[in-house]
């Protein structure tokens, strides 16, 4: 055994672990907005509210917290956050206002939304550094947060509605990790979007050989170079026919005037990413024939698929590769902070090449990358991988001078 690998060893087996308490969150914040998005009480009457679980591990105080934030899941029930605080770390997982619907998500909105728990931790908790842990979606969440507080410059959404973070006083956090974490959500539509639709109305309506499914389809794994490209510039060309009529139709609706503002739009088929069917495409430990969501025939025309349900805004701000401010290569560029890029080598959502990318692009002087080897995106049944990944980031804080 080499010396470091029985350093590690020793260190796991000599990590300490705590009881610890989940502690209901709320924090409300003033805003106005146009028309209402979210059904219910969050997101009306003038105010945003926000709820979220805290971690606290008994008799164990900390002047640092680990926040994690998706835009539009919560985070709670995952192992990561809860092995984190087993080893005593304090840890929040903070809901964007729009947990568990992404159909009216506005990316700029989540960035005030993940503000407002950061100056929650510092200024009413009282915490003296916040480490920002984006997990799959929350990666680019993370860094865009992080970009837009180190350096503003957004003063509306991609279509083109006032939304100013360069007067929001986002409060920078202190450190990043960026964990089983993609470029952006619109790059993974964009590389899981099926490009045999012909017509967005009728699913049915398909290329065949475009279809990755269809048995007839002569294009099978291993796929040729010549198949990709041709493949992925569908893709693209889908998207953008989306896009367009996306942005038609919001002009449409500002000429006629009156109070009808949004329309509703759904994307059929979400599920063609050839990775997951060959996996000698930016090969990794992955099972080829299987996604985190299960079968990727059925998920592609099931109702999780990514981007099924979006507004017109919700479009162009979180799924158009064109115009969402939330990509995360190139928000990692102008973020100053340390980093810690983690890639779990049997990820079974996230691109192989991904988290390099991001680790290559960060602007940080003090950036380190691991990969987690055989782990995939969510550690399930894999205890020796999800401790392995704790004990990576419990270290890497505590090089640096966090969780004391």
């Amino acid at each position: 055994m080499a010396d470091d690998e029985r350093e590690r060893e020793t260190a796991t087996m000599a990590r300490e672990t705590f009881t610890w308490q989940a502690e209901w969150a709320h924090i409300s914040y003033a805003e106005t907005s146009q028309f209402t998005e979210t059904y219910g009480f969050a997101g009306s009457h003038g105010a945003v509210n926000l709820e979220g679980i805290r971690f606290l591990p008994e008799g164990r105080p900390s002047d640092t917290l680990l926040v994690y934030m998706h835009p539009a899941s919560t985070l709670q029930l995952l192992p990561m956050p809860r092995a984190m605080a087993r080893h005593g770390v304090h840890v929040l997982c903070a809901a964007s206002r729009y947990p568990k619907n992404d159909t009216a998500l506005i990316m700029e909105k989540v960035a005030a939304d993940l503000g407002a728990w950061v100056r929650h931790a510092k200024e009413d908790w009282g915490y003296d550094k916040v480490v920002l842990v984006g997990w799959s979606g929350g990666g680019s969440l993370s860094l865009f947060y992080q970009s837009q507080a180190e350096n503003p410059t957004i003063t509306h959404t991609p279509a083109g509605d006032p939304y100013d973070l360069t007067a929001a006083g986002l409060v920078p956090a202190d450190a990043l990790i960026f964990q089983a974490a993609h470029l952006s959500r619109a790059v993974v539509l964009t590389d899981w979007i099926d490009p045999s639709v012909r017509d967005e109305n009728d699913p049915d309506n398909r290329d065949p050989e475009l279809d990755l499914y269809d048995p007839d389809n002569p294009n099978r794994p291993p796929y040729s170079a010549d198949y990709i490209a041709r493949f992925r510039a569908a893709q693209l060309a889908r998207m953008r026919r989306k896009t367009a009529y996306v942005r038609q139709m919001l002009e449409d609706l500002k000429k006629r005037g009156g109070n009808e503002v949004e329309r509703s739009l759904i994307t059929h088929r979400t599920m063609a990413e050839p990775r997951f069917l060959d996996p000698a495409l930016d090969p990794n430990d992955r099972k080829p024939g299987a996604c985190y969501l299960g079968v990727p025939e059925t998920v592609n025309s099931g109702p999780v698929g990514i981007g099924r349900f979006s507004t017109l805004r919700a479009w162009l701000s979180q799924w158009s590769p064109d115009d969402t401010n939330a990509h995360g290569e190139k928000c990692a560029r102008t973020v100053g902070v340390p980093l810690l890029a983690i890639e779990n080598s049997a990820d079974d959502a996230v691109p192989q090449p991904h988290t390099g990318m991001i680790h290559a692009a960060a602007g940080s002087a003090d950036k380190t990358m691991k990969v987690i080897k055989g782990a995939t995106h969510y550690y399930l049944g894999q205890k020796d991988k999800l401790q392995e990944a704790a004990d990576t980031c419990i270290d890497w804080l505590n090089a640096r001078g966090f969780c004391a």
